[in-house]
């Protein structure tokens, strides 16, 4: 059976005392109200993760991520942090190619292939973001577009290292927008990635690959959302910094 799993990426947000207010909420709720065996992640900006994690500790629903790691494991990058670091503090998993990375800081394919080889090597689990603009959708290039960053980003991966990805599904046009891809339409693209996984690797890894919808995702449209075959859970923004939410998303799955 699939892992079922519900992401918060809090983005640049939330000082570090608001981080930790905020995730003491959480894994209390979390604690008292989720019932079933699906797992909580919090991608959280660099500076709370070692505090998230010791705040963590004796809360198995609950597991760490970052928002990013560097491609080489050390070195003269000022500024940057590498997956060794991330994995030192506690942290589980990486998200890799948001879009927004994509987007505003030129993270192609190459690099990202790059990334996750690292993230991997230290231990983590990428959760590895695909999807499309509107543009390329009203073009109807989406599958291509997937295919091209599945092809590109990580199917260079051998069976075993792709076993510990997760992928992430998120419409460009539908991130922090206020837009959703309909239940259909993110079901179609979750099915796709599913078949090419198939195709690539076996029947076996395809089903057993966790794959997420990112994309304005909230307590309202979540259950239809999840309620579909191939949607393993949701990788959350804005509804990730409200306890409340966020704790409603989660529950979906009791």
């Amino acid at each position: 059976m699939r892992k079922k799993i519900v992401a918060g990426n809090w983005k640049m947000n939330l000082d570090y005392n608001e981080g930790l207010s905020l995730f003491s909420e959480m894994i209390n709720m979390i604690n008292d109200e989720v019932t079933g065996k699906q797992e909580a992640v919090i991608c959280s900006p660099f500076i709370h993760l070692h505090s998230l994690a010791q705040l963590a500790k004796g809360y198995p629903k609950v597991s760490l991520g970052a928002q990013n790691a560097h491609q080489a494991e050390s070195g003269a990058y000022t500024g940057e942090i590498s997956a060794k670091m991330i994995k030192s503090v506690g942290a589980e998993y990486v998200i890799l190619g948001h879009s927004e990375r994509r987007q505003y800081f030129g993270e192609g394919n190459e690099l990202l292939a790059k990334k996750t080889d690292t993230v991997l090597s230290n231990g983590l689990k990428p959760i590895f973001c695909i999807g499309e603009t509107l543009e390329e959708r009203e073009a109807n290039k989406h599958f291509e577009i997937i295919k091209s960053q599945l092809e590109e980003g990580v199917f260079h991966l051998d069976e075993e290292q792709f076993g510990n990805l997760v992928i992430a599904y998120e419409p460009v046009w539908a991130i922090g927008t206020g837009k959703t891809a309909s239940a259909a339409q993110a079901q179609e693209i979750h099915a796709f990635i599913r078949i090419e996984i198939a195709a690539k690797y076996n029947q076996e890894l395809a089903n057993s690959t966790t794959i997420l919808y990112g994309g304005s995702c909230n307590p309202k449209n979540a259950p239809e959302l999840f309620a579909q075959p191939d949607i393993d859970g949701g990788l959350i923004g804005g509804a990730s910094l409200k306890s409340r939410d966020f704790l409603d998303i989660v529950k979906v799955f009791n």
